[in-house]
């Protein structure tokens, strides 16, 4: 197959830390904060701004709290799972690799007894429908690893005794969350705003706040950047711009960056548009190939985002998984080599396959340009290892 020759402009596809909005440069951080208390008037306006901002893109009601915490979503949703579980009865579903460490918090780490877990494969996402509106709910709203989403929230009920904790970090400013069916739900910078990593978000409503200050799990120990009370009173600074551990003002700085890019293409309207634009282009392509498809066959919980993708070819499907995992190796060197493509092998606990970042800050022409490159560089792989093999 010949090679093609033009390459996107930009080939960051990772899943994480993702691509840059379209034309940022260092530039863009000339103004940061630096040098200077994050708790002094103007670091904390700026940190305020960065939680003010999302809250109008996103849309979340005014009387939910948002804060800004260490560690990520990782350490958002840790601190929620620890701060706020073993009330109830939870029901966490599981459907790729994140999901599966916040059950094993639950079931391992912070040992809920009136667990109940529903898995389901990489592609693949369980029966929803077996939520008991009475437990807390556990999941994921965008399985980054998996490339499958959940479709909507109407499976949560508007009645419900119970909290819903949902880990959105792939899913926020790409899809329109239902915020009246989510009581604690968590993101961070790096997804689809394409921001630096290490800074989480925590999104509580006023029964998640309620929860907070009403239950004390017993023996069960706080690490301080964990702690969202103080006294048996909700700690409202942390929800006011006063971080729980200093945060990098670069990293602020930038966020606030792509929030004004978000604002500019039309708030979550327009990020939207520019995801659908991008998911679009490869579904069109994979229409079209003789060796790829989607990962999740339903193309309802198909993610728009991180886009899953697994080879069909007859020849690489009898191969054993190291194999099968070699090949991906080999083939995504070389778009690396040929700067195509960097960082889009599917994650190390997912089959093998690819794995192509989908998010806004991607040009839907920079994924129109991928696309032959991957049918080259696979054709190319076989090729050789054919050869090889010989």
């Amino acid at each position: 197959m010949t090679k093609p020759t033009v390459k996107p402009k930009n080939p960051c596809f990772s899943s994480g830390p993702c691509a840059k909005r379209p034309g940022w440069t260092p530039q863009a951080l000339a103004d940061a904060f630096v040098g200077r208390s994050h708790r002094a008037a103007e670091g904390k306006k700026r940190l305020n701004d960065v939680v003010e901002r999302q809250r109008k893109i996103l849309g979340i009601p005014a009387e939910y709290k948002m804060a800004i915490v260490p560690a990520s979503d990782t350490g958002a949703i840790e601190m929620a799972l620890w701060s706020m579980l073993g009330e109830r009865p939870v029901d966490v579903f599981a459907w790729e690799n994140f999901g599966e460490e916040w059950l094993k918090d639950i079931t391992k780490q912070l040992k809920i007894k009136d667990a109940r877990t529903f898995t389901a494969p990489y592609g693949e996402l369980p029966d929803l429908g077996q939520a008991n509106s009475d437990h807390d709910i556990v999941f994921t709203w965008n399985g980054t690893t998996g490339g499958v989403r959940v479709p909507d929230g109407n499976w949560i009920k508007s009645d419900r005794k119970g909290l819903t904790f949902c880990d959105a970090t792939s899913g926020v400013f790409a899809y329109d969350l239902p915020w009246d069916k989510l009581d604690v739900t968590t993101w961070s910078w790096q997804k689809v705003l394409g921001g630096e990593a290490a800074h989480g978000m925590l999104v509580l409503s006023p029964r998640a706040v309620e929860r907070l200050v009403s239950f004390k799990p017993e023996n069960r120990p706080l690490p301080k950047i964990f702690r969202m009370t103080a006294n048996g009173k909700f700690s409202e600074g942390i929800f006011a711009g006063e971080t729980i551990n200093t945060p990098s003002m670069l990293a602020v700085e930038d966020c606030l960056d792509a929030l004004k890019w978000a604002e500019s293409v039309g708030g979550l309207k327009g990020l939207e548009k520019r995801v659908d634009a991008n998911y679009r282009a490869i579904e069109s392509w994979v229409a079209k190939s003789n060796w790829i498809a989607f990962l999740p066959d339903v193309p309802a919980v198909r993610s728009k985002t991180s886009v899953c993708l697994k080879i069909t070819d007859p020849d690489f499907l009898k191969r054993d998984d190291e194999s099968r995992q070699e090949f991906i190796k080999a083939m995504t060197k070389l778009l690396d080599k040929e700067k195509a493509a960097f960082d889009i092998a599917g994650h190390r606990a997912a089959p093998a396959g690819l794995r192509l970042w989908c998010g806004a800050t991607v040009e839907a022409s920079d994924i129109e340009a991928l696309l032959p490159w991957l049918d080259w560089a696979f054709a190319e792989t076989k090729a050789v290892q054919t050869k090889a093999a010989a």
